[in-house]
């Protein structure tokens, strides 16, 4: 809590009650007729071109999935199809009033809102500006297949354009919008404001306010639309997104023009199911959906339940809900009513849910039931209805032929290309074109001027070490990095829990706050999915982020964020988007099996993070500057034990300039002949002592690597250590079983073979809980433990009596009672 707000129990102690406004229900009841002064003929026209174009798109992927073929083609589909027939007025109404500087974010069955919101978007733009984009696109790949031989508008132009680059990407063609590498529940097109769909349910929920955060901060126009289904509300990323999204400090603390709630919807598409379950009397128990706002602040988030089925609801209740946003007072839930007359996919028989049902919904069926009001209010005559069926059937059959045709609308021929994809690899001095907002010169902060008097190495002339308070520490080169980029990015904002006032839980960010206005630098919700979550929408859209996961522990609860949508969306835009965030993450000890784990391995099995490991201040900064320069998902561990110590290497100190150290580029920390020592974060300083004591008693030269990074990683220098020793142990702080120490073990293995004299050795923590700070060192490798390893699993050393017992036998034993 900031000293800013005082807790008055006084106040807080009064007895009373929680009182709640009625939330309307259906309050829209108007018709076509009624709505004649508001929408020209042309417009209902639009609004119905737009439902049928997605009912033809959606019928046409479900009689490719059903009977493998559309209008006679054949044409085997095996990827998936969560199709949205019977949902078209709610994606219509939702997308109709927006720009192209609103975004949309969505779920696997959003092949309805692409078409909506890029109809949207061809219908407000100028042929200039829609040919522009076109062009502009992968180069005009898309446009030149699409403009061949044909002869209409720029808009009609554009249309076709839409549907063929939407179905070519579901298609897996490398003409799709991303490639082909993102597929039907990935699909997007940024430049209409069509952001990442999620193939998560409910993954979009923190990702799009993560979004409007950038909006907000970053002062950009628009709003930001959160498609997610009824059956998302049990998911978390949706509860955190909208309780980081109705921050009380939006309003409380920000500062002029940041004051203010977020601009974002989360627009419940509430089709009534989730996969085969009723959300609705069986899997929920909010019986309407718009219910939930009334929990979340006072304002009830503004919630409503709007008729799906009518299109022109929507439109209005986007209309009204827009002015709500701009006047700061989001966010805003909206359970707009629809119902899918498919299952959950093709393969879904419905079994759940009769038939009857069905066809009672079906006799309401939005695009029908719109036609009649067009033709009662004398807007259309039922020929032109049909005219604009018949032509929406030809355009779809034409992108149809189109995006299978193997020469026009090819894969990616080679597949490796995908590697190339994984990492933009990009170096960015700053994400903005505005001056970054500081409250003092970065000379004048205290902390900045604090450091200035530290001994940048940590020994005097005679090798005497400087006390703790006058060493430049771990911490101030993470710090100096940061704050140094603060300065350069007008985009880069950082949080998490505790982050302000408080300066960090380990005083990395001690120093900041003087620095920094409060949308720059603040505290998060106790909410590790919406930290990343929100994070990646920030980026994905164009700005800078650091956030911060206080303990390695509570990666867990933000799996999904960092391993299903941190890592994936750059290769699966086709490198449209960047991923420029960098997760600080501190590994304990101490603490217990909770707090103390160290789960570098779990991040570095996934393709897509970057992950590095700094031991020294020197690399700590070095490092920070480098992934802050880059455009990159990267995870950055940071060891709790470490955080005070001195810089021990470079004996010049920590240099005051800014400099990068390339992410994957071990350092030899120490020389050495006889046997290597790859060690990863704190277990450095263990093998040092470990080097110590083997010389001393041994006369046995270990050459010490400190990996720094595990991905990327270049294994020449260890290579041509192991030339040199014939031996290495291979050390961290992670569990041993299933370690990435293994990956390394694995890999010198194979590269360094003819140079070995003896096995790769690995040497990681034991297989248990991490148990309290007294028994830690039963747990984490010693020093001793070097020593242990070499005697039996390497060369015996002369005299030696082993603590750990690290023979065949005890490994088998061990691994047969799964410890």
């Amino acid at each position: 809590m900031p000293k800013v707000q005082t807790i008055d129990p006084n106040k807080v102690r009064r007895p009373g009650f929680v009182e709640f406004r009625p939330i309307p229900v259906n309050q829209y009841q108007k018709s076509v007729s009624d709505e004649r002064g508001n929408f020209t003929n042309d417009e209902f026209h639009a609004i119905y071109h737009d439902m049928v174009l997605i009912r033809e798109f959606e019928t046409m992927l479900n009689l490719i999935k059903t009977k493998g073929e559309y209008n006679g083609t054949p044409y085997n589909h095996p990827g998936p199809a969560h199709l949205s027939i019977g949902q078209e007025s709610a994606a219509v109404g939702m997308a109709w009033t927006l720009s192209v500087d609103d975004f949309i974010f969505g779920s696997h069955r959003s092949h309805g809102e692409i078409l909506a919101k890029g109809m949207s978007a061809i219908h407000k733009l100028d042929d200039i500006q829609l040919t522009k984009i076109m062009e502009n696109f992968f180069e005009g790949a898309i446009y030149e297949i699409v403009k061949d031989g044909f002869e209409g508008t720029v808009k009609e132009l554009a249309r076709r354009f839409l549907v063929y680059g939407t179905l070519a990407e579901i298609f897996a063609r490398k003409t799709g919008f991303n490639r082909g590498l993102g597929g039907s529940m990935h699909a997007f097109f940024t430049p209409f404001g069509v952001y990442p769909n999620n193939a998560i349910v409910g993954g979009s929920g923190d990702i799009a306010v993560g979004a409007a955060l950038y909006k907000k901060v970053n002062r950009k126009h628009g709003i930001v639309v959160a498609n997610i289904g009824d059956a998302a509300m049990a998911c978390g990323p949706v509860w955190e997104g909208i309780t980081f999204a109705a921050m009380d400090q939006f309003r409380e603390l920000w500062e002029g023009d940041m004051q203010g709630g977020l601009p974002v919807i989360i627009n419940i598409m509430n089709n009534q199911y989730g996969m085969g379950g009723q959300t609705c009397g069986e899997t929920m128990g909010y019986d309407i959906a718009a219910r939930i706002g009334a929990g979340v602040n006072p304002d009830q988030m503004h919630a409503e339940r709007v008729d799906g089925y009518n299109p022109l609801a929507v439109i209005d209740a986007y209309k009204r809900k827009r002015k709500v946003l701009e006047d700061k007072k989001g966010p805003v839930l909206l359970d707009v009513l629809t119902y899918r007359y498919s299952g959950h996919s093709p393969s879904d028989a419905s079994s759940y849910r009769t038939k009857e049902e069905v066809e009672a919904w079906k006799r309401q069926d939005c695009i029908k039931g719109f036609a009649q009001q067009m033709i009662e209010a004398g807007v259309s005559f039922q020929s032109d209805l049909d005219r604009i069926n018949e032509d929406i059937r030809t355009l779809v059959n034409e992108m149809f032929l189109l995006s299978i045709d193997d020469k026009i609308s090819p894969r990616m021929e080679n597949p490796d290309i995908i590697g190339d994809m994984m990492f933009s690899n990009g170096s960015v001095d700053s994400f903005s074109e505005n001056e970054p907002e500081v409250l003092l010169p970065l000379e004048e902060n205290p902390r900045v001027k604090r450091i200035a008097g530290k001994e940048r190495f940590a020994f005097d002339a005679d090798g005497k070490p400087f006390s703790k308070m006058k060493q430049y520490q771990l911490r101030d080169g993470i710090f100096e990095a940061i704050i140094d980029r603060f300065y350069k990015d007008g985009s880069l904002i950082a949080y998490g829990e505790e982050c302000r006032d408080w300066g960090g839980a380990f005083a990395v960010y001690n120093g900041l706050t003087e620095s920094l206005p409060y949308h720059r630098l603040f505290n998060s919700p106790i909410s590790e999915a919406s930290i990343v979550g929100t994070a990646i929408g920030y980026a994905m859209c164009g700005g800078r982020v650091i956030p911060e996961i206080m303990y390695c522990d509570f990666i867990g609860r933000a799996g999904d964020e960092i391993f299903n949508q941190l890592p994936k969306w750059q290769a699966m835009s086709g490198n449209v988007l960047k991923m420029p965030v960098v997760v600080r993450v501190s590994v304990g000890s101490k603490y217990g099996a909770q707090h103390s784990q160290d789960l570098t391995s779990l991040v570095a099995h996934i393709p897509g993070i970057k992950v590095c490991f700094p031991a020294t201040p020197y690399d700590a900064k070095g490092l920070m500057n480098a992934a802050l320069q880059g455009t990159d998902p990267v995870i950055f561990f940071e060891s709790q034990r470490i955080y005070d110590i001195g810089e021990q290497f470079h004996k010049n100190g920590v240099p005051k300039e800014y400099y990068e150290i390339q992410l994957g580029e071990p350092d030899i920390k120490r020389s050495g002949d006889d046997i290597t020592f790859l060690t990863v974060g704190y277990t450095l300083y263990q093998a040092l002592k470990a080097a110590d004591v083997l010389k001393e008693k041994y006369g046995m030269s270990a050459e010490v690597i400190d990996a720094r990074s595990l991905v990327p990683f270049n294994y020449e220098k260890v290579i041509e250590s192991v030339k040199k020793t014939g031996k290495i142990i291979i050390a961290g702080d992670a569990t041993s079983r299933g370690s990435f120490l293994n990956d390394f073990a694995t890999n010198i293995s194979q590269l360094a073979f003819d140079y070995l004299d003896a096995p790769v050795s690995v040497l990681g923590s034991r297989n248990w809980i991490t148990p309290a700070h007294e028994l830690e060192e039963a747990f984490f490798p010693q020093p001793s433990w070097f020593l242990d390893m070499i005697h039996e699993r390497i060369q015996p050393l002369k005299g030696y009596i082993p603590g750990q017992n690290f023979t065949d036998g005890e490994l088998i034993k061990r691994s047969k009672k799964g410890i």
